[in-house]
């Protein structure tokens, strides 16, 4: 298990700094300037010049990636000198001195992203603090319903294949992973929040934390998560309809089973105690890259729904070129993505002996 966390965590550095250099280099190409978009319109020439060598824009593209890369970096290196784009300021970093050589100070801190171009200063780490939450509320909220509906429906296909159950539930979940989530959040919005509103109490647009009618203090609003739950669910949903049946009907024809069978357990506790638990390895898969996915992908149904959480700060920050921003909700969710592949194996080794973590 230690060696093979060891090697996961090699490749998962690997990885990372991959992403770190395609990030940095595609967004660092795009045409604008950084220091006049932090400025706004009525910039001069010598605040241009003063931002740019604050922030480091002034170095070439190659020294202002080694910058990244040491403001991302726990253990990292800072001139002594205010003037560098690297001095140790407490206002940047959060970090603990290790040694001092000469002009150079050697570091531990916390990973700096920068700060926002348009949210005067405000660190990019506090602008994920607040919206990553809400984000994973929904992400959450929508794969546990993916999970509950989808082995259900898909242990119930299984065992009324090709009856007109198995056909109907086939039908829903193609359906399902056809259609476009950015179609579904409209749809949904329009039919449950404006159409049949009075029926349904619900709205077309929400977040989880909303003032209330005095405008006086935040409240949680439960009912806004609903629609767009549902929605950003839709897909893994059918996903996992179509997994959990072929998995189950293909465990159900192996020996185990039939022997299962014959030592006179009931058709429930055969399915139950022998058949379900070792059709969810596909399932776990299904579910684990949804999830991840769910925190990039919920970018469109938190836009339409008014839903404040990570996917709509990122098209808030690409419509105004808000870069830092950008680079680190990307960077975030890589590291999402590389934790729940190393949570999943394990719990591979979990549901299936036969799996070996090596």
């Amino acid at each position: 298990m230690i060696r093979y966390l060891i090697n996961k965590i090699f490749y998962a550095f690997i990885t990372l700094l991959g992403v770190v250099t395609v990030i940095f280099f595609l967004f660092n190409i795009l045409p604008g300037d950084p220091a006049k978009m932090m400025l706004g319109q009525n910039q001069t020439a010598e605040q241009v010049a003063a931002v740019k060598q604050k922030y480091g824009f002034d170095k070439p593209i190659g020294t202002q990636f080694l910058y990244y890369l040491n403001d991302l970096s726990p253990i990292s290196f800072h001139s002594n000198s205010q003037t560098d784009y690297t001095f140790l300021s407490l206002n940047k970093y959060t970090a603990t001195k290790l040694f001092t050589l000469g002009n150079t100070t050697t570091v531990l801190k916390a990973p700096y992203l920068r700060e926002s171009f348009t949210k005067q200063g405000k660190k990019v780490t506090q602008v994920i603090g607040e919206t990553i939450p809400n984000t994973f509320v929904l992400a959450v909220s929508a794969i546990f319903i993916a999970i509950i509906l989808g082995i259900t429906f898909g242990v119930i296909s299984a065992l009324y294949k090709d009856t007109w159950i198995d056909k109907s539930i086939q039908i829903l979940s193609t359906f399902g992973m056809s259609v476009p989530s950015f179609f579904s959040a409209i749809l949904f919005a329009w039919l449950f929040g404006f159409v049949l509103h009075n029926y349904t109490n619900l709205e077309m647009t929400g977040s989880l934390y909303e003032l209330d009618d005095f405008g006086e203090k935040m409240t949680i609003k439960w009912k806004n998560l609903i629609l767009p739950a549902i929605v950003l669910g839709i897909r893994p949903l059918a996903v996992v309809i179509q997994l959990m049946r072929n998995s189950l009907l293909e465990v159900l024809n192996q020996d185990y089973i039939r022997t299962a069978r014959a030592k006179g357990l009931s058709e429930f506790q055969v399915i139950k105690n022998h058949a379900i638990k070792n059709a969810l390895n596909p399932v776990v898969t299904a579910i684990s890259g949804w999830f991840a996915s769910m925190l990039a992908g919920a970018v469109f149904v938190e836009y339409i729904f008014g839903w404040n959480g990570l996917g709509k700060e990122i098209v808030n920050a690409l419509n105004t070129l808000d870069l830092p921003i950008i680079m680190g909700a990307v960077l975030v969710i890589a590291i999402i993505f590389i934790t729940i592949n190393i949570f999943v194996d394990i719990i591979y080794a979990w549901l299936d002996p036969r799996v070996k973590l090596s």
